[in-house]
Protein backbone atom coordinates (compact mmCIF):
# COMPACT_ATOMS: atom_id res chain seq x y z
CA UNK A 1 0.00 0.00 0.00
CA UNK A 2 2.89 2.37 1.01
CA UNK A 3 4.01 2.09 -2.28
CA UNK A 4 1.18 2.97 -4.37
CA UNK A 5 0.16 5.81 -2.09
CA UNK A 6 3.92 7.01 -3.07
CA UNK A 7 3.47 6.88 -6.92
CA UNK A 8 -0.01 8.11 -6.64
CA UNK A 9 -1.47 11.29 -8.64
CA UNK A 10 -2.09 14.06 -6.65
CA UNK A 11 -5.43 14.20 -7.79
CA UNK A 12 -6.16 10.68 -7.25
CA UNK A 13 -4.81 11.30 -3.08
CA UNK A 14 -7.01 14.38 -2.82
CA UNK A 15 -9.96 11.93 -3.61
CA UNK A 16 -9.03 9.86 -0.78
CA UNK A 17 -8.89 12.25 1.74
CA UNK A 18 -11.93 14.17 0.69
CA UNK A 19 -13.40 10.66 1.25
CA UNK A 20 -12.10 10.08 4.72
CA UNK A 21 -13.10 13.87 5.40
CA UNK A 22 -16.54 12.97 4.57
CA UNK A 23 -16.75 9.38 6.15
CA UNK A 24 -15.00 10.96 9.28
CA UNK A 25 -12.58 8.40 9.28
CA UNK A 26 -9.41 8.88 11.90
CA UNK A 27 -5.80 6.84 11.18
CA UNK A 28 -3.57 6.63 14.31
CA UNK A 29 -3.50 10.44 14.54
CA UNK A 30 -7.15 11.26 13.68
CA UNK A 31 -8.60 12.50 11.05
CA UNK A 32 -7.17 15.14 8.93
CA UNK A 33 -7.99 18.34 10.53
CA UNK A 34 -6.14 16.47 13.43
CA UNK A 35 -3.15 15.36 11.50
CA UNK A 36 -2.60 18.68 10.23
CA UNK A 37 -2.32 20.74 13.45
CA UNK A 38 -0.02 17.29 14.82
CA UNK A 39 2.02 17.84 11.51
CA UNK A 40 2.05 21.33 10.36
CA UNK A 41 2.97 23.64 13.13
CA UNK A 42 3.00 26.61 11.03
CA UNK A 43 -0.05 26.13 9.02
CA UNK A 44 -2.25 23.69 10.70
CA UNK A 45 -6.19 22.77 10.13
CA UNK A 46 -5.94 26.53 8.83
CA UNK A 47 -4.97 25.29 5.41
CA UNK A 48 -7.61 22.10 5.28
CA UNK A 49 -7.89 22.34 1.64
CA UNK A 50 -6.72 19.03 0.56
CA UNK A 51 -5.96 20.25 -2.92
CA UNK A 52 -3.50 22.74 -1.55
CA UNK A 53 -1.67 20.45 0.32
CA UNK A 54 1.53 18.80 -1.32
CA UNK A 55 1.70 15.01 -2.10
CA UNK A 56 4.07 14.71 0.71
CA UNK A 57 1.72 15.43 3.28
CA UNK A 58 -1.53 14.21 2.09
CA UNK A 59 0.73 10.65 1.63
CA UNK A 60 1.96 10.84 5.21
CA UNK A 61 -1.89 11.10 6.47
CA UNK A 62 -2.84 8.45 4.52
CA UNK A 63 0.01 5.76 5.89
CA UNK A 64 -1.24 7.21 9.07
CA UNK A 65 -4.44 4.38 8.32
CA UNK A 66 -3.90 0.81 9.62
CA UNK A 67 -7.22 -0.76 9.94
CA UNK A 68 -7.78 -3.34 7.50
CA UNK A 69 -11.14 -1.56 6.13
CA UNK A 70 -9.50 1.79 5.74
CA UNK A 71 -6.51 -0.12 3.86
CA UNK A 72 -9.20 -2.10 1.11
CA UNK A 73 -11.37 1.58 0.68
CA UNK A 74 -7.93 2.88 -0.73
CA UNK A 75 -6.47 0.34 -2.55
CA UNK A 76 -9.90 0.31 -4.20
CA UNK A 77 -9.83 3.76 -5.41
CA UNK A 78 -6.77 3.41 -6.37
CA UNK A 79 -6.92 0.51 -8.51
CA UNK A 80 -9.94 2.40 -10.50
CA UNK A 81 -7.36 5.11 -11.53
CA UNK A 82 -4.41 2.70 -12.17
CA UNK A 83 -6.68 0.97 -14.69
CA UNK A 84 -7.41 3.74 -16.59
CA UNK A 85 -4.35 5.11 -16.35
CA UNK A 86 -3.01 1.75 -17.87
CA UNK A 87 -5.14 1.79 -20.55
CA UNK A 88 -4.80 5.14 -21.31
CA UNK A 89 -0.74 4.30 -21.23
CA UNK A 90 -1.60 1.44 -23.68
CA UNK A 91 -3.70 2.99 -26.41
CA UNK A 92 -0.61 5.78 -26.69
CA UNK A 93 1.54 3.19 -26.99
CA UNK A 94 0.05 0.86 -29.69
CA UNK A 95 -1.08 3.86 -31.73
CA UNK A 96 1.03 2.65 -34.87
CA UNK A 97 -0.71 -1.21 -34.94
CA UNK A 98 -3.65 -0.74 -32.66
CA UNK A 99 -6.58 -2.76 -34.05
CA UNK A 100 -10.11 -0.55 -34.77
CA UNK A 101 -11.54 -1.79 -31.58
CA UNK A 102 -8.86 -0.11 -29.72
CA UNK A 103 -8.91 2.69 -31.31
CA UNK A 104 -12.71 3.38 -30.25
CA UNK A 105 -11.23 2.36 -26.54
CA UNK A 106 -8.81 5.13 -27.46
CA UNK A 107 -11.29 7.67 -28.89
CA UNK A 108 -13.73 7.22 -25.78
CA UNK A 109 -10.70 7.72 -23.09
CA UNK A 110 -9.89 10.89 -25.33
CA UNK A 111 -13.10 12.49 -24.99
CA UNK A 112 -13.58 15.96 -23.31
CA UNK A 113 -16.24 14.64 -21.00
CA UNK A 114 -14.66 11.28 -19.75
CA UNK A 115 -12.99 12.40 -16.81
CA UNK A 116 -16.09 14.36 -15.64
CA UNK A 117 -18.70 11.41 -16.66
CA UNK A 118 -16.55 8.08 -15.92
CA UNK A 119 -14.89 9.34 -12.67
CA UNK A 120 -16.83 7.16 -10.19
CA UNK A 121 -17.40 7.03 -6.02
CA UNK A 122 -15.84 3.98 -6.31
CA UNK A 123 -15.34 4.18 -2.06
CA UNK A 124 -18.68 4.16 -1.44
CA UNK A 125 -20.31 0.62 -0.84
CA UNK A 126 -21.56 -1.66 -2.84
CA UNK A 127 -18.72 -0.39 -5.74
CA UNK A 128 -16.30 -2.98 -7.39
CA UNK A 129 -13.66 -2.49 -9.83
CA UNK A 130 -13.12 -4.88 -12.85
CA UNK A 131 -9.48 -6.45 -12.94
CA UNK A 132 -7.35 -5.69 -15.90
CA UNK A 133 -5.63 -8.69 -17.03
CA UNK A 134 -1.91 -9.61 -15.57
CA UNK A 135 -0.95 -10.32 -18.88
CA UNK A 136 -0.05 -7.08 -21.45
CA UNK A 137 -1.35 -9.05 -24.17
CA UNK A 138 -4.95 -9.46 -22.93
CA UNK A 139 -5.57 -5.27 -23.36
CA UNK A 140 -5.30 -5.97 -27.24
CA UNK A 141 -8.27 -8.69 -26.91
CA UNK A 142 -10.92 -7.17 -29.28
CA UNK A 143 -13.91 -9.06 -27.30
CA UNK A 144 -16.92 -6.70 -26.79
CA UNK A 145 -20.07 -7.22 -25.02
CA UNK A 146 -23.27 -4.28 -25.13
CA UNK A 147 -24.88 -3.47 -21.58
CA UNK A 148 -27.38 -1.35 -21.29
CA UNK A 149 -30.08 -0.84 -18.17
CA UNK A 150 -33.35 0.53 -16.84
CA UNK A 151 -33.58 2.06 -13.33
CA UNK A 152 -36.65 3.25 -11.63
CA UNK A 153 -36.56 6.37 -9.34
CA UNK A 154 -36.31 5.34 -5.28
CA UNK A 155 -38.15 7.15 -2.43
CA UNK A 156 -34.66 8.25 -0.90
CA UNK A 157 -34.14 10.31 -4.57
CA UNK A 158 -31.53 7.48 -5.66
CA UNK A 159 -31.87 5.25 -9.14
CA UNK A 160 -32.14 1.56 -8.67
CA UNK A 161 -31.14 -0.84 -11.74
CA UNK A 162 -34.38 -2.94 -12.08
CA UNK A 163 -33.91 -4.69 -15.61
CA UNK A 164 -30.31 -5.27 -17.22
CA UNK A 165 -29.17 -6.75 -20.55
CA UNK A 166 -26.28 -7.66 -22.06
CA UNK A 167 -25.43 -8.77 -25.59
CA UNK A 168 -22.34 -9.95 -27.24
CA UNK A 169 -20.66 -8.85 -30.83
CA UNK A 170 -22.80 -11.54 -32.40
CA UNK A 171 -25.91 -9.82 -30.48
CA UNK A 172 -26.18 -12.91 -28.38
CA UNK A 173 -27.72 -12.58 -25.36
CA UNK A 174 -25.31 -12.99 -22.56
CA UNK A 175 -27.76 -11.57 -19.39
CA UNK A 176 -31.51 -10.25 -19.85
CA UNK A 177 -32.44 -10.06 -16.07
CA UNK A 178 -34.71 -8.28 -13.92
CA UNK A 179 -33.48 -6.91 -10.67
CA UNK A 180 -34.92 -6.51 -7.79
CA UNK A 181 -33.85 -2.67 -6.11
CA UNK A 182 -34.07 -3.69 -2.90
CA UNK A 183 -35.80 -0.28 -1.50
CA UNK A 184 -39.17 1.56 -1.54
CA UNK A 185 -39.60 2.72 -4.98
CA UNK A 186 -41.24 6.21 -5.95
CA UNK A 187 -42.03 6.03 -9.43
CA UNK A 188 -41.16 3.01 -11.83
CA UNK A 189 -41.61 5.49 -14.84
CA UNK A 190 -43.49 2.34 -16.54
CA UNK A 191 -44.35 4.33 -19.79
CA UNK A 192 -40.28 5.16 -20.02
CA UNK A 193 -38.89 2.08 -18.80
CA UNK A 194 -41.20 -0.89 -19.63
CA UNK A 195 -41.02 -2.31 -16.32
CA UNK A 196 -44.25 -2.17 -13.70
CA UNK A 197 -44.47 -2.99 -10.36
CA UNK A 198 -46.14 -6.52 -10.75
CA UNK A 199 -43.19 -7.28 -13.06
CA UNK A 200 -40.71 -7.70 -10.00
CA UNK A 201 -42.64 -9.85 -7.89
CA UNK A 202 -40.67 -12.67 -6.64
CA UNK A 203 -37.47 -11.42 -8.25
CA UNK A 204 -34.57 -12.14 -5.89
CA UNK A 205 -31.38 -11.49 -8.55
CA UNK A 206 -29.65 -8.72 -6.76
CA UNK A 207 -27.16 -5.85 -7.77
CA UNK A 208 -24.41 -7.83 -6.48
CA UNK A 209 -25.61 -10.81 -8.97
CA UNK A 210 -25.33 -9.00 -11.28
CA UNK A 211 -22.17 -7.63 -10.62
CA UNK A 212 -20.27 -11.18 -10.44
CA UNK A 213 -22.26 -12.30 -13.99
CA UNK A 214 -20.28 -9.05 -15.12
CA UNK A 215 -17.36 -9.56 -13.88
CA UNK A 216 -17.19 -13.05 -15.41
CA UNK A 217 -18.23 -11.40 -19.40
CA UNK A 218 -15.55 -8.51 -18.88
CA UNK A 219 -12.35 -10.14 -17.53
CA UNK A 220 -9.23 -10.84 -19.97
CA UNK A 221 -10.03 -7.32 -21.18
CA UNK A 222 -13.19 -7.63 -22.72
CA UNK A 223 -13.87 -4.38 -23.78
CA UNK A 224 -17.66 -2.60 -22.52
CA UNK A 225 -20.17 -0.79 -25.18
CA UNK A 226 -22.65 1.03 -24.56
CA UNK A 227 -25.07 4.46 -25.44
CA UNK A 228 -23.86 7.11 -22.45
CA UNK A 229 -22.61 4.13 -21.01
CA UNK A 230 -20.91 6.20 -17.86
CA UNK A 231 -25.19 6.13 -16.63
CA UNK A 232 -25.25 2.05 -17.06
CA UNK A 233 -21.79 1.67 -15.21
CA UNK A 234 -23.34 4.44 -11.96
CA UNK A 235 -26.28 2.25 -11.53
CA UNK A 236 -24.19 -1.33 -11.73
CA UNK A 237 -21.90 -0.10 -9.50
CA UNK A 238 -18.87 -1.16 -11.48
CA UNK A 239 -15.64 0.54 -12.63
CA UNK A 240 -14.32 -0.90 -15.81
CA UNK A 241 -11.55 0.68 -18.08
CA UNK A 242 -11.69 -0.83 -21.48
CA UNK A 243 -15.08 1.03 -22.32
CA UNK A 244 -16.47 2.27 -26.10
CA UNK A 245 -18.92 5.19 -25.77
CA UNK A 246 -21.46 5.67 -28.52
CA UNK A 247 -22.32 8.63 -27.63
CA UNK A 248 -18.41 9.80 -27.71
CA UNK A 249 -17.51 8.41 -31.23
CA UNK A 250 -20.02 9.88 -33.81
CA UNK A 251 -20.08 13.33 -34.22
CA UNK A 252 -22.27 15.49 -35.76
CA UNK A 253 -20.92 18.04 -38.29
CA UNK A 254 -20.84 21.67 -37.54
CA UNK A 255 -21.65 21.26 -33.89
CA UNK A 256 -20.14 21.69 -30.64
CA UNK A 257 -18.44 18.33 -29.34
CA UNK A 258 -20.28 18.14 -26.36
CA UNK A 259 -23.45 17.64 -28.23
CA UNK A 260 -24.02 13.95 -28.58
CA UNK A 261 -26.29 12.68 -30.80
CA UNK A 262 -29.27 10.08 -29.17
CA UNK A 263 -29.13 6.74 -29.42
CA UNK A 264 -32.48 7.08 -31.37
CA UNK A 265 -30.60 9.40 -33.77
CA UNK A 266 -27.70 7.40 -34.71
CA UNK A 267 -29.49 4.12 -35.40
CA UNK A 268 -31.83 6.19 -37.84
CA UNK A 269 -28.49 8.03 -39.41
CA UNK A 270 -26.45 5.03 -39.03
CA UNK A 271 -28.02 1.79 -39.36
CA UNK A 272 -31.33 3.19 -41.33
CA UNK A 273 -33.88 2.57 -38.51
CA UNK A 274 -35.51 3.54 -35.14
CA UNK A 275 -34.77 1.78 -32.33
CA UNK A 276 -38.12 2.41 -30.98
CA UNK A 277 -41.54 4.41 -32.42
CA UNK A 278 -42.23 7.92 -30.97
CA UNK A 279 -43.63 7.26 -27.36
CA UNK A 280 -43.03 3.88 -27.32
CA UNK A 281 -41.24 2.65 -24.02
CA UNK A 282 -37.14 1.81 -23.37
CA UNK A 283 -36.56 -1.99 -23.98
CA UNK A 284 -32.90 -2.56 -22.68
CA UNK A 285 -32.52 -5.07 -24.97
CA UNK A 286 -33.31 -3.74 -28.46
CA UNK A 287 -30.52 -0.58 -27.07
CA UNK A 288 -27.80 -2.59 -25.74
CA UNK A 289 -27.79 -4.29 -29.62
CA UNK A 290 -28.15 -1.13 -31.28
CA UNK A 291 -25.53 -0.10 -29.65
CA UNK A 292 -23.26 -3.27 -30.59
CA UNK A 293 -24.70 -2.58 -34.30
CA UNK A 294 -23.51 0.65 -34.05
CA UNK A 295 -19.83 0.41 -32.95
CA UNK A 296 -19.66 -2.74 -35.85
CA UNK A 297 -21.26 -0.34 -38.29
CA UNK A 298 -17.87 2.57 -37.36
CA UNK A 299 -15.79 -0.67 -37.58
CA UNK A 300 -16.84 -1.68 -41.18
CA UNK A 301 -17.29 2.44 -42.63
CA UNK A 302 -14.58 4.20 -40.23
CA UNK A 303 -16.00 7.63 -39.57
CA UNK A 304 -19.20 8.31 -40.43
CA UNK A 305 -20.20 12.41 -40.62
CA UNK A 306 -23.65 13.02 -39.10
CA UNK A 307 -26.10 15.90 -40.04
CA UNK A 308 -28.01 17.53 -37.37
CA UNK A 309 -31.66 16.88 -38.34
CA UNK A 310 -34.64 19.23 -38.84
CA UNK A 311 -36.75 20.38 -35.51
CA UNK A 312 -40.55 19.30 -36.37
CA UNK A 313 -42.96 22.03 -36.17
CA UNK A 314 -44.54 20.30 -32.99
CA UNK A 315 -41.27 20.76 -31.40
CA UNK A 316 -40.91 24.43 -32.00
CA UNK A 317 -44.00 25.19 -30.59
CA UNK A 318 -42.00 24.22 -27.52
CA UNK A 319 -40.17 25.46 -24.79
CA UNK A 320 -38.03 22.95 -22.29
CA UNK A 321 -38.69 24.08 -18.62
CA UNK A 322 -36.15 21.55 -16.68
CA UNK A 323 -33.86 21.83 -12.97
CA UNK A 324 -37.36 22.60 -11.68
CA UNK A 325 -37.68 21.57 -8.04
CA UNK A 326 -39.21 19.28 -7.28
CA UNK A 327 -41.22 21.13 -4.50
CA UNK A 328 -42.54 23.47 -7.05
CA UNK A 329 -46.25 22.42 -8.21
CA UNK A 330 -46.73 21.88 -11.83
CA UNK A 331 -49.61 24.48 -11.53
CA UNK A 332 -47.05 26.84 -10.43
CA UNK A 333 -45.18 26.62 -14.01
CA UNK A 334 -47.42 28.54 -16.16
CA UNK A 335 -47.64 31.41 -14.11
CA UNK A 336 -44.08 32.29 -14.96
CA UNK A 337 -44.71 31.86 -18.98
CA UNK A 338 -46.69 34.65 -20.30
CA UNK A 339 -49.02 34.03 -23.13
CA UNK A 340 -51.47 31.03 -23.92
CA UNK A 341 -50.18 27.96 -22.80
CA UNK A 342 -49.94 24.15 -21.91
CA UNK A 343 -47.34 22.11 -19.57
CA UNK A 344 -46.96 18.90 -20.35
CA UNK A 345 -44.76 16.27 -18.39
CA UNK A 346 -40.93 15.25 -19.77
CA UNK A 347 -40.62 11.50 -20.11
CA UNK A 348 -37.04 10.74 -19.05
CA UNK A 349 -35.35 7.40 -18.80
CA UNK A 350 -33.02 8.65 -16.44
CA UNK A 351 -34.23 9.88 -12.64
CA UNK A 352 -33.31 13.85 -12.01
CA UNK A 353 -33.79 13.01 -8.47
CA UNK A 354 -34.73 17.18 -7.06
CA UNK A 355 -35.62 18.39 -10.44
CA UNK A 356 -37.75 17.52 -13.12
CA UNK A 357 -38.95 19.00 -16.51
CA UNK A 358 -41.91 20.13 -18.78
CA UNK A 359 -42.61 21.45 -22.10
CA UNK A 360 -44.57 24.56 -22.25
CA UNK A 361 -46.37 24.12 -25.25
CA UNK A 362 -47.76 27.11 -27.42
CA UNK A 363 -49.75 27.51 -30.54
CA UNK A 364 -46.87 27.95 -32.93
CA UNK A 365 -43.60 28.81 -33.17
CA UNK A 366 -43.62 32.39 -33.26
CA UNK A 367 -45.62 32.18 -30.37
CA UNK A 368 -43.27 30.10 -28.52
CA UNK A 369 -39.88 32.39 -29.71
CA UNK A 370 -42.22 35.41 -28.57
CA UNK A 371 -42.56 33.89 -24.85
CA UNK A 372 -39.04 33.29 -24.59
CA UNK A 373 -37.85 36.91 -25.71
CA UNK A 374 -40.30 37.59 -23.25
CA UNK A 375 -38.97 35.72 -20.12
CA UNK A 376 -36.51 37.78 -18.14
CA UNK A 377 -33.49 35.67 -16.95
CA UNK A 378 -29.90 35.78 -18.22
CA UNK A 379 -29.43 34.02 -21.55
CA UNK A 380 -26.64 31.75 -22.23
CA UNK A 381 -26.00 28.29 -23.71
CA UNK A 382 -26.70 25.14 -22.65
CA UNK A 383 -24.06 21.85 -23.36
CA UNK A 384 -25.33 21.58 -26.47
CA UNK A 385 -25.40 24.94 -27.80
CA UNK A 386 -28.81 25.84 -26.94
CA UNK A 387 -30.27 29.69 -26.04
CA UNK A 388 -31.82 29.02 -22.78
CA UNK A 389 -32.30 31.51 -19.78
CA UNK A 390 -31.95 30.73 -15.96
CA UNK A 391 -34.87 32.02 -14.52
CA UNK A 392 -35.70 33.51 -10.81
CA UNK A 393 -39.60 32.56 -9.51
CA UNK A 394 -41.58 33.20 -6.54
CA UNK A 395 -44.01 30.46 -5.82
CA UNK A 396 -46.66 29.58 -2.76
CA UNK A 397 -45.74 31.89 0.30
CA UNK A 398 -42.95 33.94 -1.52
CA UNK A 399 -40.78 30.74 -1.43
CA UNK A 400 -38.02 31.40 -4.15
CA UNK A 401 -36.76 29.24 -6.84
CA UNK A 402 -34.83 28.73 -10.34
CA UNK A 403 -35.16 26.95 -13.27
CA UNK A 404 -33.91 26.94 -16.75
CA UNK A 405 -36.29 27.52 -19.96
CA UNK A 406 -34.60 26.45 -23.31
CA UNK A 407 -35.38 26.81 -26.92
CA UNK A 408 -35.71 23.26 -28.79
CA UNK A 409 -33.80 24.42 -31.55
CA UNK A 410 -30.88 26.97 -33.26
CA UNK A 411 -32.36 30.23 -33.74
CA UNK A 412 -30.47 29.88 -37.24
CA UNK A 413 -31.14 26.36 -37.09
CA UNK A 414 -31.74 24.98 -40.73
CA UNK A 415 -30.42 21.45 -40.44
CA UNK A 416 -31.26 19.11 -42.62
CA UNK A 417 -31.58 15.50 -42.12
CA UNK A 418 -28.77 12.98 -43.24
CA UNK A 419 -30.23 11.49 -46.25
CA UNK A 420 -27.29 8.64 -47.19
CA UNK A 421 -28.42 6.94 -44.47
CA UNK A 422 -26.48 3.96 -44.01
CA UNK A 423 -28.70 0.32 -43.16
CA UNK A 424 -26.97 -2.47 -41.02
CA UNK A 425 -28.62 -5.66 -42.43
CA UNK A 426 -30.55 -7.16 -39.87
CA UNK A 427 -28.98 -10.16 -37.50
CA UNK A 428 -25.97 -10.40 -40.30
CA UNK A 429 -22.68 -9.81 -39.30
CA UNK A 430 -21.84 -8.12 -42.16
CA UNK A 431 -22.75 -4.38 -42.65
CA UNK A 432 -23.25 -2.94 -46.07
CA UNK A 433 -23.82 0.30 -47.13
CA UNK A 434 -27.15 1.45 -48.49
CA UNK A 435 -26.88 1.69 -52.06
CA UNK A 436 -29.74 4.49 -53.55
CA UNK A 437 -30.71 3.04 -57.41
CA UNK A 438 -30.93 5.76 -60.30
CA UNK A 439 -34.51 5.15 -60.48
CA UNK A 440 -35.73 4.41 -56.86
CA UNK A 441 -37.33 6.89 -54.79
CA UNK A 442 -35.79 9.02 -52.36
CA UNK A 443 -36.10 7.66 -49.14
CA UNK A 444 -39.09 8.69 -47.22
CA UNK A 445 -37.10 10.96 -43.99
CA UNK A 446 -38.70 10.36 -40.62
CA UNK A 447 -39.24 12.94 -37.91
CA UNK A 448 -37.92 12.75 -34.59
CA UNK A 449 -39.95 12.81 -31.80
CA UNK A 450 -37.40 15.45 -29.55
CA UNK A 451 -38.55 13.50 -26.43
CA UNK A 452 -36.31 10.74 -27.32
CA UNK A 453 -33.72 13.01 -27.37
CA UNK A 454 -31.15 12.82 -24.42
CA UNK A 455 -30.89 16.14 -23.48
CA UNK A 456 -27.65 17.27 -22.61
CA UNK A 457 -28.10 20.34 -19.94
CA UNK A 458 -26.27 21.87 -17.60
CA UNK A 459 -26.93 21.03 -13.71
Amino acid sequence: MDEKLDTAEKKVLVEIVKLVQKRGLKGTEGGWKEFLNSYDKKFGASLSDPSRRSNDVLVSFLKTFTKANDLKLFDRMLQGHLNRATVNQFGKQSLGNESPEQRLVRLTLEHPQYPLDYTFPTGDEGWIITKLPKKSGMLRSNAMVAVDCEMVLCEDGTEALVRVCVVDRDLQVKIDKLVNPNKAVADYRTEITGVAAGDLDCVTCSVADIQQSMKKLLSNGTILVGHSLHNDLQVLKIDHARVIDTSYIFKYLDASISKRPSLNNLCKSVLGYEVRKPGAAHNCLDDACAAMKLVLAKLEHGDIPLVQEDVPQAEMEKLLLHRIPINVPREEISRVIPGDVAIEMKPSKKAQGRHYAVFAVFNSPQEANRAFENIEGNEEKDSSGLPQKLVTFQFGKGVTACMYIRKMAQDDSQCQVLSNKRAFQGEEKSIESKRLKTDQKPVEETMVNFNQLDDHLRD
